[in-house]
């Protein structure tokens, strides 16, 4: 988000979720579609039946890439390398959109300069890509009409992931693809109402409407608009807070997240929640935080309350009660307006209409949106529900794609990044590099779904997958019990032996608590969000236990082995 702000003037998804299937070129990168996205993935297949060319670049062989045109299995945390050699290509064989730099674009000349020594030969020793596939795929990029990129995870949890959006932009904008149809930068938000929570402000340096909390005349118009005074300096970002626990934050309120599973290094995290003063934990099910609160508050799930999402295409959809919140569970917002109200705030909201009618008044691009209008929209016609910001005004229909009038910001800012290393390499004691991730049958923290005895069933334990050429080197088996281990703690699990993961990288998910993937994370934070490093840390396996019989196992995923004599192992 915060690097589609800086260089686009928007922190969404540029097109929409049914312009993919028009697309002719899909560039996807650090994003496993089939599995964290299974519905816009299926937008994807729509488009190659139609003809279209699918470039995955992504360190794993994941689904996606048995239907792609191009699999850049690229080295994990190059991906500045990559895209800086792709847009070298698109320089150096005058594949720019002039025209449109010239008008639209400001800061060309020192992205031009900077790309110049990232030939695709140097990133081919670099990222393991050969210099002709970096090639065509800047070609392909460039040269075709309709080609959007679509990103996600794998490029923002990085110590540099800001740098890797810039990047992409650059492509973006240096081939004009923006302001179109079936074009533009996507990224695809985890869950489902990210993008809302970004748009109401709930980020240290950012009002609702991402407008800047450093900008004095934002202050102003706030103070205005809330009668309070403001502070102009932005807060802490999540990283920097987690990093502070129990000696500069002596108190945390945990609404909707299990920080304990969910936030890296979780183990030095743990240490410091055992110093904290007091913990207020607000969610709809006990999960591993529950242990370190003082106070738990129960929550009403989405299907007992009322409001809207807003999802990964900007497009804000009602909510509305099905049934009652059980025992004393209550809405969110009720919740914190009678926690408010304790302190002295007077505040009287009736409904969650009256709170998003007081968000939209103060920001232009949301203006246009009510709780009434899109009970009218819901009650018509329309094949799709909802409204896509921008709206300025109630007679406005929405906006399906970004830019089509100009940039948001005014003109699109190319920003120059040089490529750093991640912030731990494999060296001899921990050989191997370790990624992170999610499945098709498990949902981030599995709060809700280990609760699901059918997913439970699909995928009942963790498991990391490993390349059969590092397994043999370990005496480890498909199906054994073994341990990862990183500078930062210890983990035992089952292993599968899987070409879907590189020489030398091994990969697993983060939903277990019995095996939690952020014992062993980096909890190193991105310059500008703070975002952790969960995609690439320095590891070793080691074998615990021989389980010989389990050869058959799998985790319930999708597997595709291609080396000689494999099988396909899965479902």
């Amino acid at each position: 988000m915060a690097g589609l702000v800086e260089t686009f003037g928007a922190g969404a998804m540029t097109n929409s979720i049914g312009e993919i299937r028009d697309a002719d070129f899909l560039f996807v990168i650090g994003s496993n579609t089939s599995e964290a996205h299974p519905i816009i993935a299926m937008e994807m297949k729509r488009a190659i039946r139609k003809g279209a060319t699918l470039v995955v670049a992504d360190p794993r062989a994941i689904w996606m890439t048995s239907i792609a045109e191009k699999h850049l299995q690229l080295n994990p945390g190059t991906d500045v390398w990559l895209l800086n050699a792709m847009a070298h290509v698109i320089v150096a064989e005058d594949l720019i959109n002039r025209e449109f730099i010239e008008n639209q674009t400001e800061n060309f000349e020192q992205v031009k300069e900077t790309v110049a020594s990232y030939t695709p030969e140097r990133a081919e020793e670099i990222t393991g890509i050969s210099a002709d596939d970096i090639r065509w795929t800047a070609r392909q990029y460039a040269m075709t009409e309709k080609a959007g990129i679509y990103y996600t995870l794998g490029i923002t949890e990085h110590a540099h992931g800001t740098d890797n959006v810039y990047a992409l932009a650059n492509l973006v904008l240096m081939t004009g693809h923006l302001g179109k149809p079936a074009t533009g930068m996507n990224p695809l938000r985890g869950q489902n109402n990210v993008q809302g929570a970004n748009d109401a402000g709930a980020t240290p340096m950012f009002y609702p409407g991402y407008q800047r909390v450093d900008d004095p005349d934002v202050q102003a118009k706030y103070e205005k608009s809330w009668g309070v005074p403001l502070s102009p300096v932005p807060g802490l970002n999540l990283n920097e807070m987690m990093k502070t626990v129990g000696e500069q934050m002596r108190g945390f309120f945990v609404m909707g997240e299990d920080i304990v599973l969910s936030e890296p290094n979780v183990l030095e995290l743990e240490k410091g929640l055992n110093k904290v003063d007091f913990i207020v934990m607000q969610d709809a099910f006990m999960n591993e935080t529950a242990r370190f609160a003082d106070v738990i508050l129960p929550a009403a799930v989405f299907a007992e309350k009322e409001g809207t999402f807003t999802n990964s295409e900007r497009r804000v959809q009602r909510v509305r009660k099905a049934v009652e919140p059980p025992g004393e569970a209550l809405p969110d917002w009720e919740i914190l307006v009678m926690l408010a109200n304790k302190m002295g705030a007077n505040w009287s909201y009736k409904d969650p209409a009256e709170v998003y009618a007081e968000m939209v008044k103060d920001v232009p691009q949301f203006a246009g949106i009510s709780h009434e209008k899109l009970e009218k929209i819901d009650a018509g016609e329309e094949s799709i529900a909802g409204l896509q910001w921008p709206c300025p005004d109630a007679d406005h229909p929405g906006t399906k794609f970004l830019h089509e009038d100009g940039i948001l910001r005014g003109k699109g800012l190319f920003m120059p990044v040089h490529y750093i290393p991640p912030a731990e390499l494999p060296d001899e004691d921990y050989g191997l590099f370790l990624s992170t991730g999610r499945t098709l049958y498990h949902y981030n923290a599995a709060t809700q779904t280990r609760r699901e005895s059918g997913l439970d069933v699909k995928q009942s334990e963790a498991f990391v997958e490993l390349h059969p050429s590092d397994a043999r080197k370990r005496g480890v088996h498909h199906g054994d019990i073994v341990e990862v281990t990183t500078r930062r703690g210890s983990v035992q699990l089952r292993a599968i032996l899987s070409r879907q993961v590189r020489p030398g990288c091994i990969w697993m998910p983060l939903h277990f608590a019995e095996a939690r993937a952020n014992v062993l994370t980096n909890d190193v934070g991105d310059a500008v969000t703070g975002t952790a490093e969960y995609k690439v840390c320095a590891a070793e396996v080691r074998l615990v236990k021989s389980m010989p019989g389990n050869e058959t196992f799998f985790p319930g995923s999708y597997y595709f082995e291609k080396g000689p004599g494999l099988q396909r192992v899965g479902d």
